[in-house]
């Protein structure tokens, strides 16, 4: 990836020690952290949540969250002392020297604002460049960054764009000021494969093209290794390995680096469900089922249709993964499903009777029966309640606990998804997110639901806490006898999960088949590229995407 540009490092950080100080007690956050990096290269910084990755290229900034403060080391961008910048400095350095592109961009952008005027905005207040001159070179770094409509994608606004196009969005609007360095946050990890890559090459293509020195934070071993001429393997804000990413890949010495390796290639587990004969029928049915949004038309078809002719079964005790682009109408169809979003058109069948799609006609026992597991815990959570109170709240409405009897279950809750009953004294800011994950699923398991719908429950998560909650998932299942349908746009956590895949792009079903079947040729030209576009864990894996790319027409 590099593109030796000179000897001299470009970035060098020497001895770094970041704390977090809270009613005068000190936790030191990351210690004795050392690197440099020439013009021109990329250095990944991996670990799992905690590990101190974000600290750090914070850290470059200048910068340290509320609470904490650099108290150690040596900074130097371009030879410039970092930690010697006046606020004055600071502000000019930043966004000019380096820049800094979030993980999520959704929540990056102001959605009451134009996508154009947010992206000029940082080079037009500091007089940088004028209003015509910066937008004229907005629209060039759009169509560097190959986003459709260049010249016109700007007059959008953030709703009206994809994940991966906003990701790209925000990229161009950290490269406006043409900084020396660019920190890369989980830039791909809210996004479904194919636009992961997509957005993968665009990033390599930039950087390599400027010469643009990056530093790339990530949980996930098999993305960086595409980008990064090294990489560093965080733990517990200590370094645990560091060097080239090739030696790394085959001759990596710790054992965590180990962990991460085996986290990142998701091996699949064998199926081993076998349907119940004495179920005559599936306990869940979907039948020619169609959901939309906006105004009715006086046949009360929707303005907007998003999913169409669906037709579904899910068997007792069985996991069905749904899969699909961003926009294929996976989480639709979920919240469908829970009555969350009415449907226009067709029938569910609970339990061999026919249920509303409005969540408020449904009887108490088909609310408790079907339960979501949300994939942000960090939203689906009420932060001002313990966990105790939020998982008393279903024990009381649905099954009438209290006193011992109540705080009996909510203990045998937290047992159930391997969690401390001290935790239910602790509100959720104090949780880690795989903590978090396991109280939200701890909740939809309160009811004692037959189904269970998981929406990207692992999205967010790195890959070690992920692997922890997909054996969770499949190992409640098992003990709880539960039907699953399980959401996601990665298609190693559904394998390692379910039992069937169904495949979903623009609103309709285009095919079934058992996870066993994965590895056999499909006639599906979609679902093998949608195969492809996994992530594998070795060098030039992105480059024969590319090639295949070139080769191929996609539909």
């Amino acid at each position: 990836m590099s593109t030796h540009f000179s000897a001299m490092p470009l970035v060098v950080v020497d001895n770094l020690q970041v704390k977090a100080i809270n009613r005068g007690i000190e936790t030191v956050l990351v210690s004795d952290i050392s690197f440099s990096v020439k013009k021109g290269e990329v250095l990944a910084l991996i670990g799992e949540s905690g590990s101190g990755k974000t600290t750090i290229a914070m850290a470059l900034m200048g910068y340290a969250r509320h609470g904490c403060h650099i108290t150690q080391g040596n900074i130097s961008v371009s030879a410039q002392p970092v930690r010697e910048m006046s606020p004055t400095q600071l502000r000019q350095y930043r966004g000019n020297d380096i820049a800094y592109i979030a993980q999520s961009a959704a929540s990056s952008f102001n959605p009451g604002m134009r996508i154009m005027d947010q992206v000029i905005e940082p080079v037009v207040i500091h007089n940088v460049l004028s209003r015509s001159a910066a937008r004229a070179k907005a629209i060039t770094l759009f169509r560097e960054l190959a986003l459709p409509s260049p010249e016109t994608i700007g007059e959008r606004y953030p709703h009206q764009v994809s994940g991966g196009q906003l990701q790209r969005l925000m990229t161009a609007m950290a490269l406006m000021g043409d900084p020396q360095v660019i920190i890369l946050d989980e830039p791909t990890t809210a996004l479904d494969v194919t636009t992961q890559v997509e957005v993968l090459k665009a990033f390599r293509r930039v950087i390599f093209q400027r010469g643009m020195t990056a530093i790339y934070v990530s949980h996930d071993l098999a993305v960086v290794a595409q980008v990064a001429d090294h990489i560093m393997v965080l733990q517990q804000g200590k370094v645990v390995e560091y060097g080239p990413t090739s030696k790394l890949l085959t001759d990596a010495q710790e054992t965590y680096t180990h962990q991460l390796m085996n986290a990142a290639q998701h091996k699949p587990r064998i199926t081993s469900w076998i349907r119940n004969n004495d179920d005559r029928q599936p306990l869940l049915e979907i039948r020619d089922l169609a959901v939309g949004y906006g105004t009715c038309d006086r046949n009360r078809v929707p303005k907007v249709r998003v999913l169409e002719e669906i037709h579904l079964q899910l068997w007792r005790g069985q996991a069905i993964g749904i899969i699909g682009e961003s926009g294929s109408g996976k989480t639709t169809l979920a919240h469908a499903i829970a009555g969350l979003n009415p449907a226009w058109a067709g029938h569910i069948l609970f339990n061999h009777h026919y249920i509303s799609s409005h969540l408020n006609e449904r009887l108490p026992e088909e609310l408790q029966q079907i339960q979501y597991v949300f994939q942000m815990a960090d939203t689906a959570l009420n932060p001002a309640h313990t966990v105790g109170d939020i998982l008393s709240r279903p024990l009381i409405s649905f099954r009438q606990l209290k006193g011992e009897a109540l705080s009996q279950e909510i203990n045998e809750l937290l047992a159930l998804v391997k969690l401390p009953s001290s935790l239910q004294y602790r509100k959720p800011a104090s949780l880690s997110g795989g903590q978090k994950q396991r109280v939200n699923l701890a909740r939809a398991l309160a009811a004692r639901p037959e189904i269970i719908i998981c929406d990207e429950v692992t999205s967010a998560l790195d890959s070690v806490v992920a692997a922890a909650i997909l054996d969770l998932v499949s190992e409640l299942r098992r003990k709880l006898n539960l039907s699953v349908l399980f959401i996601s746009h990665d298609m190693q956590a559904i394998r390692a999960v379910c039992d069937d895949i169904v495949v979903m792009k623009q609103g309709r079903i285009l095919t079934q088949l058992a996870c066993e079947d994965y590895d056999k040729p499909s006639s599906n030209l979609y679902f093998e590229r949608l195969k492809r576009a996994v992530p594998e864990l070795r060098l030039g894996w992105l480059d024969e995407q590319q090639e295949m790319c070139k080769a191929e027409s996609y539909y």
